[in-house]
């Protein structure tokens, strides 16, 4: 007998790691398809992180961790703020979890009740508002335009906020679009912010080092709503260390505490020696992030170029991150053999089928004109994709 909960039921499958494995299962009966599916690096671990987990190992790193993450890890984190982004966090503020999504999912389900409403900006990444449907809140969905590069206004967000508005999720350098709020857009939303005491910001910057356009912004750094804004970052892109599945959050104490006491009762502590990893990596040089940065910023060059040259491709040029979210809507009602295009599902299955190339349905991002498309990948595959997708889309009439 199937019995699921309600909370269950209602919860959708993440369409980014399904489309994942379902390129991988072909991959598995040998067909040759590139994946550029994956939000995670393509450049392996640096070195030197790798051999801090080995001497932790070898120091017996092996047993539980308090629940928030090791001292020198939280304290290593609270330098980072600090140095990098002028932001003051003492080493309680902080809690270390086991990725940035759980970072997340503590924060959401630490602070919304039955039918709070959480604004979320479309196009979005996809867990933000499963998220909340878990935590029995109330999805409100900002959306965005491709003439704006995918950036909501301060303007929508006030006309947004409710009674009943409890938190607004930004994510800046953003997936999918890659898309960076300025000082001076993060500005205006602030004072926005500051006028609504009630509503918590929950900023998303796991992409933070991924920044084509210059220094990095946090809408943290407004003195007036520091104490309603929570930071949620860690090791994953900019380190390349997605599976050693360390994130962290920065906030009030007393939220900190409810994040504590929550991961408590689910997981306690984060593995040990992703830990010690993770300590090492902020308190290193950033030359491997940088390294890996300048990497992207090739490959968005090339991708660009590639998809501007499609014929009925419509694209805003990311500033940070690694991923193109193109416009493909113009191919909708369009045709090739069995295939018909009605919306981003359509394609993105008919780009798996037809060009050999694993891309994710807009329609996951709150977006279902466009497909997300990520350039965490060689050159040589990169360049591959983008002639059989032009192929491919060259056949649609």
């Amino acid at each position: 007998m199937e019995a699921v909960s309600r909370r269950i039921a209602n919860l959708a499958a993440s369409a980014t790691v399904a489309m994942n494995q379902k390129t991988k299962d072909l991959q598995a009966q040998g067909i040759d398809v590139i994946n550029l599916t994956v939000g995670e690096p393509d450049f392996p671990t640096p070195d030197n992180v790798k051999n801090a987990a080995k001497q932790a190992i070898d120091n017996n790193f092996s047993y539980y961790s308090p629940v928030g993450g090791y001292n020198d890890l939280r304290e290593a984190i609270s330098k980072k703020m600090k140095d990098e982004n002028n932001l003051d966090y003492n080493w309680q503020q902080i809690i270390v979890s086991n990725g940035a999504k759980h970072s997340l999912a503590n924060v959401i389900l630490s602070l919304i009740d039955p039918d709070d409403e959480v604004i979320i900006p479309a196009p979005y990444w996809v867990s933000y508002a499963e998220l909340v449907k878990l935590a029995e809140g109330k999805n409100i969905i900002l959306e965005s335009t491709i003439e704006n590069n995918y950036k909501v206004t301060a303007a929508q967000i006030e006309k947004a906020i409710t009674p009943k508005t409890k938190m607004l999720i930004l994510c800046s350098p953003s997936n999918p679009t890659g898309a960076v709020y300025s000082k001076t857009e993060l500005e205006a939303i602030a004072k926005v912010i500051e006028k609504n005491p009630h509503v918590f910001v929950l900023s998303d910057e796991i992409y933070e080092y991924i920044n084509y356009v210059g220094k990095h912004e946090s809408i943290a750094q407004f003195a007036a709503i520091k104490e309603q804004v929570i930071v949620i970052n860690g090791v994953s892109k900019g380190f390349a260390m997605t599976g050693w599945r360390i994130g962290f959050m920065c906030g009030p104490l007393w939220l900190a505490k409810a994040c504590d006491k929550l991961q408590s009762q689910m997981t306690t502590g984060p593995c040990s020696i992703s830990q010690k990893a993770s300590s090492f990596a902020y308190n290193a040089n950033r030359e491997y992030c940088n390294m890996m940065r300048d990497g992207f910023a090739r490959r968005r060059a090339l991708m660009v170029k590639g998809m501007q040259e499609i014929k009925g491709v419509k694209l805003s040029i990311p500033e940070g991150a690694f991923y193109v979210f193109p416009d493909i809507s113009s191919f909708f009602g369009k045709s090739a053999g069995n295939s018909t295009i009605k919306n981003s599902d359509d394609m993105s299955l008919y780009l798996l089928d037809k060009a050999f190339v694993a891309t994710v349905a807009g329609s996951a991002f709150g977006e279902d004109k466009c497909i997300r498309i990520s350039y965490a990948s060689s050159d040589e595959k990169l360049l591959k994709a983008l002639k059989q997708m032009k192929e491919a889309l060259d056949l649609l009439k």
